[in-house]
């Protein structure tokens, strides 16, 4: 019989010294409230929690009920036990400061508490996002430039993908671990260590009813990696298209077969989607640990720093080569063919 290995016993022998504490127990915080969520989605369409909560977050999106109960879920369990200093959501229009009753932490938490919440009433795959930093000034209490600082400086980030299982998946830089929840014995298990990206790569993935929104570069290097002949100085790989919509589960998808997830800018939207504070930035620290590379098409995801808290950038993440030949097309060091 294979040895069990439970994500509270992986997450504290595998942690550096410094780090058994605070950030240990924090990111078992995480995992018990990927349990109560987990619990919650799949049991959704039974207890009145599926369909619109009749609100509209700072994105603009209509908020689904699910997506209300994971970001409280979140903030409940991580408010009290001293490990924070302050909170953002995607969810929020500002941070989320620590009740002044309870003691502050050395620790920011940023989160995605439901990725791809539009899929929650049609039982596709959606996903938990969060990223860990560590605070900025000890004295004060806990403020926005505590959060708005570069991937490259988060100390932990992962994600939680609620599908046919249950998985986290998360790296403090020592790697990228997977662990899947076992519903009879209510625990995360080791189930993938020590992830890396695959070569050859498998996937490309991006929403392609967009094309004609594209700037040109974007579209030859998706006819390059489609194989169109005469587009690029070389061959792309052999790749077939698969895309869910739910970002998480794409990018789950291709962390364990390689590939590139592309969600481009578009010519009236230059600044793209996808969050860099909640989504972007966590997924390019986890995707660099795996050996790959995060790119907005003109630079690296890990060195941007955030301006604001709801900050959009395109992104490209995946392989490194297939990632950096993206950047190549943008310098127009390629054949633009369409």
């Amino acid at each position: 019989m294979s040895k069990l290995v439970t994500i509270e016993r992986f997450i504290f022998d595998n942690q550096p010294e410094y780090a058994k504490g605070d950030l240990t127990n924090l990111l078992y915080d995480i995992a018990l409230a990927a349990k109560i969520i987990s619990h919650k989605t799949n049991r959704a369409g039974l207890q009145d929690i599926l369909g619109r909560a009749g609100a509209v977050n700072i994105q603009g999106e209509e908020q689904q009920k699910l997506d209300v109960f994971a970001d409280q879920t979140i903030f409940r369990i991580c408010d009290h036990p001293g490990r924070l200093c302050v909170m953002a959501s995607e969810e929020q229009d500002n941070v989320l400061h620590i009740p002044d009753q309870y003691e502050k932490g050395r620790y920011a938490l940023v989160y995605d508490p439901l990725d791809g919440s539009s899929n929650i009433d049609v039982n596709v795959s959606i996903g938990t996002i969060f990223g860990v930093y560590r605070y900025k000034e000890w004295e004060l209490r806990g403020r926005k430039e505590d959060v708005l600082q570069p991937p490259r400086d988060l100390v932990a980030a992962g994600y939680i993908l609620y599908g046919s299982s249950t998985m986290m998946v998360y790296s403090t830089g020592q790697g990228v671990h997977g662990f899947t929840l076992d519903p009879e014995l209510g625990e995360f298990l080791l189930s993938h260590e020590l992830m890396r990206l695959p070569e050859p790569p498998a996937y490309y993935s991006v929403n392609d009813a967009y094309f004609n929104r594209w700037e040109p570069e974007i579209q030859s290097y998706m006819r390059w990696l489609q194989g169109y002949a005469g587009v690029g100085d070389i061959a792309a790989p052999s790749l077939s298209g698969r895309y869910i919509g739910s970002l998480v589960a794409d990018f789950h998808r291709n962390l364990l077969r390689g590939g590139i997830y592309m969600y481009p800018a578009e010519k009236q939207k230059p600044d793209g989607k996808i969050r860099l504070l909640y989504e972007a930035g966590p997924l390019a620290f986890l995707i660099d640990q795996a050996g790959g590379y995060a790119s907005t098409g003109r630079e690296a995801i890990l060195d941007m720093t955030p301006t604001e808290l709801h900050q959009r950038v395109p992104v490209f993440i995946g392989n490194r080569s297939l990632v950096e030949k993206v950047e190549a097309f943008v310098r127009k060091e390629q054949p633009i063919r369409l």
